[in-house]
């Protein structure tokens, strides 16, 4: 790719180009904050789930900004996908494992000793 602003990519309709660069932006912020958010939380707990968490909070800035990059033509579109969708699912494994390391309590699974009240 040979163009450096977003209004010139061909992949994109020059009307829809500010939109999806607005769009990617507030992701870009709003991931960057919320993985902010994450390491602190990690920070306090120090925990597995934690860190686990804060992970896929940090992938999911390094995907918001793969698709910045793709916009001002520092990433191929090809790669952009390959990267993005090796992204989602490092992201669904990482869910997958802390839900499946954090287990059920007795009160999830209904077997209180006075019954169930």
């Amino acid at each position: 790719m040979h163009h450096t602003t977003p209004f010139e990519a061909d992949w994109v309709s020059p009307e829809l180009a500010p939109v999806l660069l607005g769009i990617i932006v507030l992701a870009v912020l709003g991931t960057t904050i919320l993985f902010g958010c994450g390491l602190v939380a990690y920070s306090r707990r120090r925990s597995q789930r934690y860190l686990l968490i804060t992970i896929v909070l940090g992938l999911l800035v390094a995907r918001s900004v793969i698709g910045l990059c793709t916009m001002f033509g520092l990433i191929p579109m090809g790669v952009h996908h390959l990267i993005e969708h090796s992204v989602d699912f490092m992201i669904a494994v990482l869910i997958l494992y802390a839900v499946y390391r954090s287990g059920t309590s007795s009160s999830e699974t209904g077997l209180e000793v006075d019954g169930g009240k």
